[in-house]
């Protein structure tokens, strides 16, 4: 039996694959997940869900099939504020370069 050689993760997939702007991709990524799992908690239909943040359901299939290039956060916000949540920004110093990072909260 051979071995298998596992690496572990850096907890961004996108930058594990050397995907350029990892840290933007982890962050949509994050945002879809959130839009997809408030759909199927509020028990909408994709047509449903298409009316209420302004898709058409073929691309909310997408959308909830991982598919977001081409999205702006200003949008996936926009359908976030759609379906009845509240979206705060925030900015605050970082301690060092290192620290200076996107992180999303969701409560």
């Amino acid at each position: 039996m051979s071995k298998v050689k596992s690496t572990k993760s850096s907890g961004n997939v996108f930058a594990d694959l050397g995907v350029p702007n990892s840290a933007d991709h982890l962050a949509k990524a994050d945002i879809v997940i959130a839009i997809a799992s408030l759909i199927k908690s509020k028990g909408l239909t994709q047509a449903q869900a298409s009316k209420l943040i302004g898709l058409a359901q073929p691309d909310v299939s997408k959308l909830m099939r991982g598919h977001f290039a081409g999205y702006t956060y200003d949008r996936l916000f926009g359908f976030l504020i759609a379906l009845g949540e509240k979206v705060t920004v925030t900015v605050s110093t970082a301690t060092s370069a290192k620290d200076a990072k996107l992180k999303l909260e969701f409560a």
